[in-house]
C-alpha cells in the first residue's frame, strides 16, 4: 500500500526510537541513519515503514525531508517527536497535531517582516485523518526555531501566532513536504513546560531524555492506527 517515512529529528528522539526496535538494523547516509522495522514489530500495517535520523535543527530536517522525499518517494511523510509547552497553556506528556506551523526566528529588518513570517508559515492538509484520532490530541499551530524558546518570547508568541508549543524543526519539514505537495503527519509530544518565571528543562537535561523516552513509544504504538486511516 506505499512505503511511508516517519522522520525524528533530536538525538535523544532517535535514542527512544531505537530503544523501541532494538533489532532492528540502521543503515546511514549523508543526511542520517535510517532503518526498516523488523516485519513483525507491526505485523498487521499494510504499509512499509521507513524511520530516518533527520538530525536536529531546521537546516538539518529540511536537507533530510528533501532526501528522503527524493529517495524512497514515500505515500506520506510522518514527523513524531517533542516540543516545549507554554505552561499554563498545556501539559506536560499532552500529544499535539501539527495542522500549521510557523518559522518565527526570522528578523527581517530591510523589508516587510510579516511577510518573511508568512512566506515560512505552512498550512498543513489533515482531512484525510478524519475526526477520531488514535490517540487523544490537541490540533493547533507549532512555532520553530533553531534554539529553545526564550521565556520573555512566550507573550509575543502567544498573542501574535496564538501559540502553546514550539519545537526546532517541524515549521521546516512542513515547509520542503508543502512544496513537494507531500501528505504530512506531524506528532508532538509535550516533554517539559517553559514559563513565565521558570523553564523546568534547561539545565536539565536528563529530564528531557525522561520526558522524551516515555513519549516516543506512544507515538510508535499509535502508527498502525493513524494509517488505518489512509487505508480507509
Amino acid at each position: 500500500m506505499g512505503r511511508i517515512v516517519v522522520l525524528v529529528c533530536a538525538n535523544a528522539e532517535w535514542q527512544a526510537t531505537r530503544a523501541v526496535m532494538p533489532g532492528s538494523l540502521p543503515r546511514s547516509s549523508n543526511y542520517g541513519d535510517w532503518f526498516f522495522p523488523q516485519k513483525d514489530t507491526f505485523p498487521a500495517c499494510p504499509h512499509e515503514l521507513l524511520f530516518f535520523h533527520t538530525g536536529w535543527g531546521k537546516i538539518a530536517a529540511a536537507a533530510a525531508t528533501q532526501y528522503a522525499i527524493q529517495r524512497w518517494s514515500p505515500r506520506l511523510l510522518i514527523n513524531m517527536g517533542t516540543c516545549g509547552g507554554f505552561a499554563g497553556y498545556v501539559d506536560q506528556g499532552e500529544i499535539l497535531l501539527a495542522d500549521r506551523t510557523i518559522v518565527y526566528d526570522i528578523d527581517e529588518q530591510m523589508g516587510d517582516h510579516d511577510a518573511a513570517i508568512a512566506h515560512y508559515t505552512t498550512s498543513i492538509d489533515l482531512s484525510w485523518i478524519g475526526d477520531t484520532t488514535p490517540l487523544p490530541v490537541r490540533r493547533g499551530l507549532l512555532v520553530s526555531a533553531d534554539r529553545d524558546l526564550w521565556i520573555k518570547d512566550l507573550p509575543m508568541l502567544h498573542e501574535r501566532y496564538g501559540a502553546i508549543a514550539g519545537d526546532w524543526e517541524s515549521g521546516a519539514i512542513a515547509y520542503v513536504a508543502a512544496r513537494n505537495h507531500m501528505r504530512l503527519l506531524i506528532l508532538r509530544g509535550v516533554s517539559d513546560l517553559v514559563g513565565p518565571s521558570e523553564a523546568e528543562a534547561y539545565g536539565n537535561l536528563e529530564l528531557y531524555r525522561q520526558s522524551t523516552s516515555k513519549i516516543i513509544p506512544r507515538l510508535i504504538q499509535s502508527l498502525p492506527d493513524w494509517l488505518e486511516n489512509i487505508r480507509n
